[in-house]
């Protein structure tokens, strides 16, 4: 944060979720455990998923705080986004909010199909591990250990050797 202080085109902050007034502003920037770390334009927000150490959030800043393409900042912007950009600003504020619910509503969607998909591999996950600890105990109480220990107890064992 020190580094940064006073720069112009990036702000690094520290946001305590937990404290008066800042509940509503990690809601809506999707802040879900501690410590999360977001980066890009403040009104869309993303999650930062690199390394947690000085030197690789040093790199992820020194190669992303940067401007950005934006409706800000459209110099910065290739044709297409450019275009993208300009479209959605003919948009009303309705059609926009509109067209973001509906994609807030597909990524809700696939997080939930995720947590379902993940949920049904722990349960069968769960159930291969209780029928492979029963096989397990049913091959060790069919003589397993009996056999290992009369094997274990033949002169031959020792040098390996056949009779």
């Amino acid at each position: 944060m020190e580094k940064y202080a006073g720069d112009k085109s990036a702000l690094v902050g520290d946001v305590d979720c937990t404290a008066d007034g800042a509940k509503d502003l990690c809601e809506t920037h999707g802040v879900q455990g501690f410590p999360t770390i977001k980066w890009g334009d403040a009104s869309a927000l993303e999650d930062y998923e690199g390394g947690r150490d000085y030197e690789d959030l040093e790199t992820f800043a020194e190669e992303n705080l940067k401007p950005m393409c934006s409706p800000t900042n459209l110099d910065l912007c290739d044709a297409d986004k450019k275009a993208q950009i300009e479209a959605l600003m003919k948009k009303s504020a309705t059609e926009l909010d509109a067209e973001i619910e509906k994609k807030d509503a597909e990524l809700k969607e696939a997080e939930t199909t995720f947590d379902e998909e993940v949920k049904k591999l722990q349960e069968r996950y769960e159930e291969l591990e209780k029928a492979k600890a029963a096989k397990q105990k049913e091959i060790k109480d069919s003589g397993l250990g009996l056999m290992k220990a009369v094997k274990g107890s033949r002169p031959s064992a020792a040098t390996g050797e056949e009779l």
